[in-house]
């Protein structure tokens, strides 16, 4: 009998995963990653915050031990706080100091999920690891999920190729209905439980507040790129985004403004007023620190530069350690920091970290 040991997270995906993997006859064991000192905030400054929506990782805990007991299988527990914090959550904090949008989940996936946490089971004897994201696994390559509403490829493309021999999405081709409905019917505590979300282990926060422990507060003016006029003033560049429509509270204008880039040496975010689709489309990255999933290296596929994104065409000019993807057609607000994930067809090929961002020929700074 093959042995798989699954991240059990005390939600209802991993709830069912290991459900289905008992049923399919494989050895289950499951295993709860404790990534974050929630108690404290982790907070290494010695500025404890005990009031601001603690993640309720004991709860998380306490739900994955009821569904392993419900099912019959062991649960294991690991800490993992330091190697969260050394390897994600600094990189989280150093691409915001860069004015950067960092997509930590992606870190997570490639160096706790699937680096750390599969060498814990292989000491545990484990023939495979599994855990609930919706992908695919086809010969040992990522594929999107049959649900392609609920596809968590994007977030997987970062992992080291050679760990998904090894690796059972159990979810791969049922759709999250199905899976709320089988867990209702087998009485997992966790049916009806709400989807995490937020950062990766983490969980929901009052982002202002949490990130106030860990990078200083500097607020600067907000300036309207296309005539400099100073429209007021922000929190803290680290707390927004380029697209973002919410939140800047600047009054006396009946216009909709938009943050269109960020300054750090000025320390100035830039907006703008009018369409948002010329303010924010480019045609052309530059991807960095690639991680190839494929032996294909083609000259067009598919990518996706953020979740929840609409597969675009793209075209590929390759160099030694970088990637210019073109995208004649144009697209909105292509971010440094992000993700670029690239597809053909349903295999997920590889990805890269977007470094810069041009509009014909010219790069646009203020991303």
């Amino acid at each position: 009998m093959k042995k798989v040991v699954i991240g059990m997270s005390g939600g209802v995906d991993s709830s069912v995963a290991a459900y289905i993997l008992q049923k399919q006859g494989y050895e289950v064991i499951g295993l709860f990653m404790r990534n974050w000192d929630s108690l404290v905030n982790n907070d290494i400054s010695g500025n404890p915050n005990l009031n601001n929506n603690i993640c309720p990782q004991e709860q998380d805990y306490n739900d994955a031990v009821k569904v392993c007991e419900k099912i019959g299988i062991p649960l294991h527990r690991i800490d993992f706080v330091k190697e969260y914090w050394d390897y994600v959550f600094t990189y989280f904090l150093d691409e915001l100091k860069k004015g950067r949008t960092p997509n930590p989940d992606v870190m997570c996936n490639k160096y706790i999920k699937f680096d750390l946490f599969y060498k814990k089971a292989k000491e545990l004897g484990a023939d495979y690891i599994a855990t609930g994201h919706y992908a695919k696994i086809i010969d040992g390559n990522l594929y999107k999920a049959s649900d392609k509403n609920k596809d968590q490829s994007y977030f997987l493309a970062y992992v080291n190729k050679e760990i998904f021999k090894d690796v059972i999405f159990p979810l791969q081709d049922i759709e999250k209905p199905e899976v709320r409905k089988i867990a209702l019917e087998n009485d997992l505590i966790t049916a009806k439980k709400k989807d995490s979300t937020g950062i990766c282990f983490i969980g929901e926060r009052n982002f202002k507040n949490f990130l106030e422990n860990y990078l200083p507060n500097i607020p600067g003016k907000i300036v309207n790129i296309d005539t400099n006029e100073v429209l007021g003033e922000h929190i803290g560049l680290m707390y927004y985004t380029i697209g973002q429509r919410r939140g800047l509270n600047v009054g006396g204008t009946l216009d909709r403004l938009f943050v269109v880039g960020k300054d750090l040496n000025k320390n100035i975010l830039y907006v703008a007023i009018g369409d948002e689709n010329e303010k924010l489309k480019s045609d052309m990255a530059i991807i960095d620190n690639i991680n190839w999933l494929s032996d294909s290296k083609p000259n067009k596929c598919m990518a996706k530069f953020r979740y929840r994104q609409n597969d675009n065409p793209v075209e590929l000019i390759y160099h030694d350690d970088y990637i210019v993807v073109k995208y004649p057609q144009k697209i909105k607000a292509v971010t440094p920091g992000q993700a670029c994930v690239l597809y053909l067809d349903d295999e997920c090929i590889g990805s890269g970290i977007i470094k810069e961002v041009y509009k014909n020929n010219e790069k646009l700074w203020y991303l």
